[in-house]
């Protein structure tokens, strides 16, 4: 991990999710594998969560990706919600001017950055970026975590790692997978990557080819 700063707000948010499960600090680092300490820094800010740390932590809280970046305890998005420049201009319709909130920053200058005005249940989209050399988990653990993901990369080339193989993609290229399928994102190029992701919690019936 990472001991640059952690943005304050996404510490004090981790901390308002265990705290609001009713789950100990101690209880949450146990279940995650590591020490109360390092969980503790994580939530003060001091050290920056691998990505696939992050997912770790809101997947034995019980909550979505999205809930990192605002209060999703809500039946539909309100434009308090999203930051101050997200207007109403038309009931139930919510206006982004400009990007005012700042990204989530990650272990290895990865950055999370929700891309909807204000938070929508059950669903989070969000962009990444991934500096040069820069992976979802630097000690090359996977990911898996409830839902399906479907990523379109923008810029750079990303390869997304699982257990069968490995794919990688270039600007316009895009997949879609179950998330509970272990992966693992890497930009083994020399050029920063930027991807676009829509990850559903859940959905009815599953989807065909996953």
């Amino acid at each position: 991990m990472d001991t640059d700063p952690l943005p304050a707000q996404i510490g004090t948010r981790l901390r308002a999710l265990r705290t609001a499960t009713g789950r100990s600090l101690a209880s949450v680092a146990q279940e995650l594998g590591i020490s109360s300490s390092a969980l503790s820094q994580i939530e003060t800010g001091a050290m920056k969560p691998s990505v696939t740390r992050l997912v770790e932590l809101v997947t034995v809280l019980g909550v979505p990706m999205s809930a990192i970046f605002d209060d999703v305890g809500v039946r539909a998005p309100r434009p308090e919600e999203g930051g101050p420049q997200v207007t109403e201009p038309l009931a139930g319709v919510l206006v982004a001017l400009g990007e005012d909130a700042a990204p989530a920053q990650l272990e290895q200058g990865v950055t999370y950055r929700r891309l909807s005005p204000a938070p929508l249940p059950g669903v989070t989209w969000f962009e990444s970026t991934y500096p040069p050399g820069s992976s979802s988990s630097a000690d090359g653990s996977m990911l898996v975590h409830t839902g399906y993901e479907s990523g379109h990369v923008v810029s750079g080339v990303l390869t997304f790692e699982f257990s069968e193989g490995a794919v990688r993609l270039g600007p316009g290229g895009s997949l879609s997978f179950a998330a509970a399928r272990p992966h693992r994102v890497v930009n083994d190029s020399e050029e920063v990557a930027v991807a676009l992701w829509l990850t559903v919690e859940s959905v009815v019936g599953g989807l065909s080819g996953m």
